[in-house]
């Protein structure tokens, strides 16, 4: 099994690749402190698996997993972070990872997610399947019907045409501050984590 780990503390990077080196069948193919790293290190040598914080400076863990998604689907993601957030949790699995494990787990249970995840399974720590359960679980809305306001409807559009807050507040005569509230009203609204996460789900509703 061949392992590519991007994690930016440093001591935890140098345990995880001890941990999985000293395991028998793995191997550790790369070791990188961003997201920004990773990329730039590509194309990798041939790796099965990717453990990825989702708390990375720069460049999110998510994001890493959108870009490297369609490049290498093939690839499969294991989550590896201290987020129990539900938005990036979410977030996290639409955009490619496969499973998801919160740190502070077990060595042998992340040694066993990882033959998890090979053997075709979908690891998840126990919090997180019940995340998952419970938003399965929850009553179907009509996320297009009156989930925006027209306000929040035209920054949306200002911000796919890469408007700053303050040309948007020029535009809205409103104050930058106003126009920061309604990007984290459409944000919250759409369950998005960063501008690119909102401005993916408003055309995947038709919304821009």
């Amino acid at each position: 099994m061949k392992i590519c780990i991007i994690e930016d503390n440093q001591p935890l990077l140098k345990n995880l690749r001890l941990l999985l080196a000293g395991e028998p069948g793995f191997t550790v193919t790369g070791s990188y402190p961003s997201a920004e790293a990773a990329l730039r290190a590509l194309p990798w040598p041939e790796t099965d698996i990717m453990l990825v914080d989702i708390d990375l400076p720069g460049l999110s863990g998510v994001d890493l997993i959108r870009i490297l998604h369609p490049q290498m689907p093939q690839l499969q993601i294991l989550v590896h972070t201290i987020s129990e957030n539900r938005d990036t949790v979410f977030a996290a699995l639409k955009a490619g990872a496969l499973g998801y494990l919160l740190k502070g787990c077990p060595p042998r249970e992340l040694i066993e997610s990882l033959h998890s995840l090979q053997q075709g399974g979908a690891p998840m720590s126990p919090k997180i399947a019940r995340k998952v359960i419970r938003e399965l679980q929850a009553p179907d809305t009509n996320l297009q019907e009156g989930l925006l306001t027209q306000r929040e409807k035209d920054i949306l559009a200002a911000i796919a045409l890469g408007r700053s807050y303050k040309e948007m507040a020029q535009a809205f005569s409103l104050s930058p501050h106003t126009i920061h509230t309604h990007i984290k009203h459409v944000y919250e609204k759409l369950h998005a984590v960063t501008r690119s996460d909102a401005l993916q789900k408003a055309r995947e509703l038709g919304m821009i």
